[in-house]
């Protein structure tokens, strides 16, 4: 095809500075994380881009649909959204991926991954817009928004593709095989390697992170040939919904059935991921949310390939420090930022009652408690500047939970939250942060910090001393779960003893962070978000095991 032949040689250099920086591991991306290189204007175009959608039906030709209309989205902002989109039945959206399946399994692994490089390509160009779709339906200020709803999840979506097309295409696709036999003639046989995709894909996006934590699913499935189904979170449709949108356009100008990607917009607990992670075609799951219905897609989705992203508990460890004033702010931004509602945010602090050592002396279990505190609220202590770090809440639970620590419900408050008034969004729900002080041998105080409370709460674990920390740390990853761990250290010995702890339970570990570079954030082409071996996360973003099950290889013999 005459058109995917021109998308590969526009895409060409782009998907082999991928694979480079697959291996070098180094800062590489090619989508701008600054507003201001999409044009002066492009601010002000997405924004109306993304109003003109405001109480209207949101159109997919030739999309499968019932008539029936579904608008569920709430901006956490305040502001009404009203979007109506097609509800579809699961057996007419598989039907439909069914139909579509031959053509896109055919294509070669260079075909799809220029396909998917040119949908890439035209999100990024409208960047702005989906920043205010996701800034208007997860709760994220602008700019992080802009940041992580953007360039940062088409990193990750492309790392996902430039892997897909580097596992298809290790082995050759033909290869002559010869095999001596002494003085007769030798065996020759030609071998070719077939790519064959393992079937329909299924991602259930979630309310916090539709695009970052949707892409490397999506598009790892669909650049190995796979069609896919995109089922909204309820809350945060557009985003997901624009993305289909673009991949449908593609598709079709690159001669494929649109229908390789499909939308399963559903109303609040309609029950459609059942129905369809449960159908024999479903072949591939990928899902990011509560640990509740992932581990019910685990035990129940056995004719699927299933990859999730649940809750877990992160840790810090503070031993000591020789930068006590940028571990401190460096720890309030992390816990501030959107307003912890981040699968990487650290929850539980464990200090030692024994006290910390820094640069500005021995500082007690206490100290450093009223002096993280402090530190958070001369973060936040300006409105403008809260609401732009802390964005809004995302959901009734998460407003919940703010409101139990305000009332004393989880333990003696350090720091209590507070309402954030934002002048531009009169309507939002913002609050701060609570910090709350517990003790690691009360069992009603080991109960409520070692479970996941998911958002701007956050414990001061009081510890005996540093091993009984780090011993800590290691069981809340084995039984809990984590997508991130802390430590901050200037003993040798300690970093040590925190290594081992963190690779015997699997979870990524962070040392001594006191600058621009905080606990919660991870980089594409660099990072690994999750490593599949704890119980938060069976696989991560992004490595070759996430990409290579995604489809199989069936090898075709015959004399030379």
């Amino acid at each position: 095809m005459a058109a995917v032949e021109a998308l590969i040689e526009r895409h060409q250099d782009t998907l082999a500075r991928a694979l480079t920086a697959l291996a070098d591991r180094d800062y590489w991306s090619p989508y701008p994380e600054f507003p201001k290189a999409y044009g002066e204007n492009a601010p002000a175009e997405g924004k109306a881009a993304f109003e003109a959608r405001l109480g209207t039906a949101f159109e997919l030709p030739g999309h499968p649909t019932t008539g029936e209309l579904v608008a569920g989205e709430a901006s956490p902002y305040g502001i009404e959204l009203g979007i109506g989109y097609p509800r579809v039945e699961a057996d007419a959206l598989l039907a439909a991926a069914r139909a579509a399946a031959p053509t896109w399994g055919a294509a070669s692994p260079a075909e799809r991954a220029a396909v998917c490089l040119e949908i890439l390509a035209r999100i990024n160009a409208r960047s702005h817009e989906f920043a205010q779709a996701v800034m208007h339906t997860t709760g994220q200020a602008y700019g992080m928004a802009f940041q992580a709803g953007g360039p940062h999840a088409q990193d990750r979506a492309l790392e996902a593709v430039a892997y897909a097309y580097a596992e298809q295409t290790r082995l050759p696709e033909r290869a002559g095989w010869t095999k001596p036999q002494g003085k007769r003639d030798p065996l020759k046989l030609i071998k070719d390697s077939v790519v064959v995709p393992r079937g329909t894909a299924l991602v259930i996006g979630c309310n916090t992170f539709p695009t970052w934590n949707g892409y490397p699913g999506l598009f790892a499935s669909l650049a190995t040939g796979n069609p896919v189904v995109v089922k909204p979170h309820p809350r945060a449709v557009l985003p997901l919904a624009l993305t289909v949108l673009i991949a449908r356009e593609v598709l079709a100008e690159a001669g494929f059935d649109p229908n390789t990607v499909t939308l399963a917009a559903e109303h609040d607990r309609e029950g459609i991921s059942k129905t369809l992670a449960l159908h024999p075609d479903v072949k591939i799951i990928d899902y990011t949310g509560s640990t509740e219905f992932g581990d019910w897609l685990e035990e129940n989705a056995r004719q699927a390939l299933v990859y999730t992203e649940k809750a877990g508990v992160n840790t810090v460890v503070i031993d000591s420090t020789d930068d006590y004033k940028g571990m401190l702010n460096n720890l309030a931004f992390a816990l501030s930022l959107y307003t912890g509602q981040m699968c990487t945010t650290p929850q539980n602090l464990l200090i030692p009652r024994t006290g910390v050592a820094t640069d500005q002396g021995e500082k007690s279990y206490d100290q450093v408690v009223t002096d993280l505190a402090a530190a958070i609220e001369g973060l936040l202590g300006d409105d403008a500047r809260a609401a732009a770090v802390l964005g809004a809440v995302v959901n009734p639970g998460v407003l919940q939970r703010s409101a139990a620590a305000a009332g004393g419900e989880y333990g003696e408050l350090a720091l209590a939250p507070r309402v954030v008034e934002s002048a531009e969004f009169p309507g939002a729900t913002i609050r701060t942060p609570a910090l709350i002080k517990v003790e690691a041998h009360k069992p009603d105080d080991r109960a409520v910090f070692l479970s996941e409370c998911f958002g701007p709460v956050f414990f001061a674990v009081a510890v005996d001393n540093t091993a009984d920390a780090v011993e800590l740390l290691g069981r809340t990853v084995r039984e809990q779960g984590a997508m991130t761990a802390t430590g901050y250290t200037t003993s040798p010995e300690v970093e040590r003893q925190l290594v081992r702890a963190c690779l015997d339970g699997g979870v990524s570990l962070s040392l001594n962070l006191t600058g621009g570079v905080y606990p919660n954030q991870t980089a594409a082409f660099s990072d690994l978000h999750g490593t599949g071996a704890n119980p938060a996360a069976n696989a991560a973003y992004t490595d070759a095991a996430f990409v290579a099950s995604r489809f199989r290889v069936v090898q075709v013999r015959r004399p030379a």
